[in-house]
């Protein structure tokens, strides 16, 4: 496949696929690309195989299904597990997310979430371990209202920020505050994940 920078083109196929006919399409809702890399005490890694024997990998990718299954059972408790003490996702903590999640879920059925990693950085902060994963995905649902099946979030290679706490990764989001300046339209889009 023809590649444009570090997109691959069959990201972008498969995000449209996904948009057209829903994530019902029998596919994993959270996989690591054949071209992801992971950077890890300096070194990088490649090869999908490889990446997804690697402890962190599998580390990742089970705290991603634990939030995957609390949202297809609408378990706000559950999901919240998902999301770190600290969260702080442009000046939206923790309890903003918990109400927006109750909306959500008061307002669509059936959701689910797709996740395609593409490049996996483990980095040191103040004594503990953080993720910065570059992800390309989706957040779809049925409207309670109209039965219809829509696109409720989608972002395109979108950096996640987590932090490991009590044995597990958890959502950390984006630390830092927007500034004061900061126009509407440049407000953040992806608080959920």
């Amino acid at each position: 496949m023809r590649r444009y920078g570090k997109m691959n083109v069959r990201i972008g196929l498969g995000l449209v696929l996904c948009s057209l006919l829903g994530v019902g399409v029998a596919m994993a809702k959270v996989q690591v690309l054949s071209e992801t890399t992971l950077l890890v005490e300096g070194k990088k890694l490649t090869g999908q195989k490889r990446l997804l024997g690697h402890p962190v990998v599998k580390e990742l990718l089970a705290s991603f299904e634990r939030a995957e299954t609390a949202l297809r059972k609408e378990d706000i408790d559950a999901l919240m597990k998902f999301y770190a003490p600290t969260y702080d996702y442009h000046g939206l903590k923790e309890t903003d997310v918990r109400r927006v999640w109750g909306e959500v879920f008061e307002h669509y059925k059936a959701l689910e979430s797709l996740h395609l990693f593409s490049d996996i950085k483990v980095v040191p902060v103040n004594n503990e371990l953080r993720l910065e994963v570059t992800c390309t995905g989706g957040l779809y649902g049925t409207d309670e209202r109209t039965g219809h099946r829509i696109t409720l979030d989608s972002w395109f290679r979108e950096v996640h920020y987590l932090v490991k706490k009590d044995g597990v990764w958890r959502f950390l989001g984006n630390a830092g505050e927007v500034p004061t300046g900061a126009p509407f339209a440049s407000a953040p889009h992806h608080p959920l994940f």
